[in-house]
Order: C-alpha cells, then sequence, then structure tokens
C-alpha cells in the first residue's frame, strides 16, 4: 500500500483523521462580498476602516460552532487568525488593528480555541503572510493601492524587514499563548509574481527558515503547510486549493502529505450574494475522493459580521453530519486502496494492515451487478455499510461480483464493506 514520504511534524493523527474544518471570518465578512474585496475593489486602507468601526460579532458562539463542526465528522480547525487585510482576532500586543479595539471589544480567538478543544478537536491557525494594513508591508501585485497614481511615493519607507519581525513575533504570540497548536498554516508566498514593477514576495521576504526554526523550536511536533516559500521537504503538508486531485499527489515523484481545501461556494470568507452553492453529492464525493487519492479534505466556513454560520452554510454542514454518522469506518484512519476500483466507484482501505476492510463507494448504483476485479476468492463477507445488510457475492476467474438490490439505497453515495480473508 503506498504511503507518504516521513514529515518533521507529526502527521500521524492528521492522515488518520482525514476531515477538518477552514473558518476564514475578518473584516470582509461585513461587506460580504469576498475575502478579497479590499484587493478587488482597490480600497484603501482609510476606506475599509468602516469595517473595523463596526466589527460586532453579537451573536458570535463558539460552543456552538464547535458542536457543529463535531458533528460533522471533522476532526480539526483552522482559523484565521489574520487574514491579507491586516485584521487579528486575538488579542495581539503588535497592532492595534485587532478585535478587542472594536465595537466587540474582545478576543474572539480565544474563546474559538477552547470551545474546539473541549469538543475533542485539534487546533490550527492559518496566518496570512500578507498585509494590507500595516504601513512597512510594501505595496505589492495584490496590494489594493497597486494602481493609486503616487504608488511609488507611497511605497518609499516601506522595510519589509520591519515586517518580517512584525510577523515572527505575531506567530510567536500565537504559538505561546494558546496552548499547543497542531497546525500552522501559512498563505502564502509569490516570488515569481512582477506587475508594474512591483515584485511578488518570498523567502528572502519573510525570513522562512528563521521563522520555521522558530516555530518547530516553540512547537516541536506542530505540522506546517508548503506556502512558505521553501524546499519542499520543509513543509508536513501539501495544499491544493479549489481543486480536486485524481490521484495521490506527489512532489518531485514522490507521494507526500496531502490536504485540498475546498469551499462549499466559491468564496471562502463570506459572500451573501454568491448563488453557486455545491450540492449534496459533490460535497460527499469530495470527501471521499480526496481519502481515496491519500488526502484529507478541509472544508471551509465563512461566518457572518454577527458571528453565525449561513444557512447555506449549515445545511451542508448537516449533509457531512447524516453521511458521516453512517458512513465515518470509511473515511477514518483511510487511504488510497491497493486495488483497483470498478467504473463510477472509489475505494478506500484502512492503512491499518490488520484491519481487512475494503469499503466501495458507488458513486452511480449499477442494475443488479458490481464487478470488481483481483478479489475473486479474496473476501468474507459484504455488507451495505449504512445499516449494515448482507451482501451476496461470488467470484468467477480473477472477478467478484456482488449482487446488489435493484433499487439504491436512499443516502447519497451508498458504500459496501468487504471483509478481506
Amino acid at each position: 500500500m503506498l504511503k507518504p514520504k516521513p514529515t518533521q511534524g507529526d502527521t500521524s493523527w492528521f492522515v488518520h483523521d482525514r476531515f477538518g474544518m477552514f473558518i476564514h471570518w475578518g473584516l470582509y465578512s461585513l461587506p460580504a462580498r469576498h475575502e478579497w474585496v479590499q484587493s478587488r475593489e482597490e480600497i484603501s486602507p482609510e476606506d475599509y476602516r468602516k469595517y473595523f468601526d463596526h466589527f460586532n460579532p453579537d451573536q458570535y458562539d463558539p460552543v456552538q460552532w464547535a458542536r457543529i463542526a463535531r458533528e460533522a465528522g471533522m476532526k480539526y480547525v483552522i482559523v484565521t487568525a489574520k487574514h491579507h487585510e491586516g485584521f487579528c482576532l486575538w488579542d495581539t500586543q503588535q497592532t492595534d488593528y485587532k478585535a478587542p479595539n472594536t465595537p466587540s471589544g474582545k478576543d474572539v480567538l480565544r474563546p474559538l480555541v477552547d470551545a474546539f478543544r473541549a469538543e475533542g478537536l485539534r487546533i490550527g491557525f492559518y496566518y496570512s503572510l500578507l498585509d494590507w494594513h500595516h504601513p512597512h508591508f510594501p505595496i505589492d501585485i495584490y496590494h489594493p493601492l497597486r494602481n493609486h497614481p503616487d504608488v511609488a511615493q507611497l511605497n518609499q519607507g516601506r522595510d519589509i524587514g520591519v515586517y518580517a519581525a512584525f510577523v515572527h513575533e505575531q506567530v510567536r504570540e500565537l504559538l505561546t499563548g494558546f496552548g499547543g497548536i497542531d497546525i500552522l498554516w501559512c498563505d502564502f508566498s509569490y516570488p515569481e509574481r512582477d506587475y508594474r514593477g512591483l515584485p511578488g514576495k518570498g523567502r528572502r521576504d519573510w525570513q522562512s527558515e528563521k521563522l520555521l526554526k522558530m516555530v518547530c523550536e516553540l512547537q516541536p511536533s506542530i505540522i506546517v503547510n508548503n506556502r512558505l516559500d521553501l524546499p519542499a521537504d520543509y513543509a508536513d503538508v501539501h495544499t491544493p486549493e479549489q481543486v480536486q486531485p485524481d490521484r495521490w499527489v506527489e512532489v518531485d515523484g514522490e507521494p507526500v502529505v496531502w490536504e485540498a481545501c475546498q469551499t462549499f461556494s466559491g468564496s471562502w470568507g463570506y459572500h451573501r450574494d454568491e448563488a453557486p452553492w455545491k450540492s449534496p453529492g459533490q460535497l460527499i464525493r469530495m470527501l471521499i475522493s480526496t481519502v481515496s487519492c491519500g488526502g484529507n479534505l478541509l472544508m471551509n466556513v465563512g461566518p457572518t459580521s454577527r458571528g453565525t454560520f449561513d444557512p447555506r452554510a449549515l445545511h451542508a454542514l448537516d449533509v457531512y453530519r447524516d453521511w458521516m454518522a453512517l458512513h465515518a469506518d470509511s473515511i477514518y484512519g483511510c487511504t488510497q486502496s491497493e486495488f483497483q476500483a470498478p467504473l463510477d466507484c472509489r475505494l478506500t482501505q484502512p492503512a491499518d494492515p490488520h484491519d481487512r476492510r475494503l469499503f466501495v463507494h458507488v458513486y452511480a448504483w449499477p442494475f443488479e451487478h458490481l464487478h470488481l476485479t483481483g478479489l475473486a476468492g479474496r473476501v468474507s463477507y459484504a455488507q451495505l455499510l449504512h445499516d449494515r445488510s448482507e451482501i451476496l457475492f461470488r467470484s468467477h476467474d480473477d472477478r467478484l461480483t456482488l449482487e446488489l438490490p435493484v433499487r439504491e439505497p436512499e443516502v447519497i453515495v451508498p458504500v459496501i464493506e468487504l471483509t478481506l480473508t
């Protein structure tokens, strides 16, 4: 069975748990037009200030968020401690641009950490390497002031070294003030970019080697992602975004620990008027397909500025809750199978070699029979997972034939559990 290359951080729990919640929450929840609204609409920091002055999530209940995540089958959370806009959810000592200084008057990150930890979820912090508010962050290709007529003058005196020191101190706060942290999810480097003479930024700008050294000293078992512009060996987890890999992700020809990060709609932050939301079938198939290729799925929620989950997000999370309540065995502890999947199916298999189960996820229900190559004589029992009702089977040559009920079970993506000899 295929295994990923070893990592510096402890990914043993990560590759077992397979399913996490991403939370994008910040000032962009007020305009509700995409988390990149400040950059997309080229809103100056002065004009963007109105959202800071009105941030007051009066219905924020992190205990409820944590319960919903646990019930949906998620095992870890990654929350945007600071996104590109520079607004900080915690009581950082490095800037006044933070939640306690808004009308909310309080740190909103600490109660979230406490609530999710109480529900048994592991904790991860997203931290943006960009900062459109900080006075020393140079105006670059993504900055909201990039097309300002006086951009050259506005860029004078900005010192990326001063900003890097700020980044390191904020990361130090996050890794020393909240107990054990399981994941640091940095975002993102872009050294190859150049637009109107404004270069991208990479490892030298963030002093990435120094930053990673500090992170590992403060939290030796922490997992760090691959967006610091460092050589691939430094990353514990590789993070394809808004794509669905159809095979195990490889770097330099070697399989790696990986995590697909996805949204329920198209945006990460709360987007009030966004119409296309993924169907229940898409949601479940994304999870199955990811695990069947040896990866994790990180599904995002963008809370409103009142601190609530959008009803559409709640519906999507209910889809996961209902399916995982019956089919979690085919996800937790599972990975890519050694066997070939039949047409319109995906296979997952426990990574533990002593666990002799194989899970067949049926995307398109066939008429009466399902044929699996290479499994003749290798199965001792078969059952539908959702109700554990027996499935009869027979073998011929190298093929196992499952005799299915004509009517498809009334679950999104039925799963057949095979017990191997």
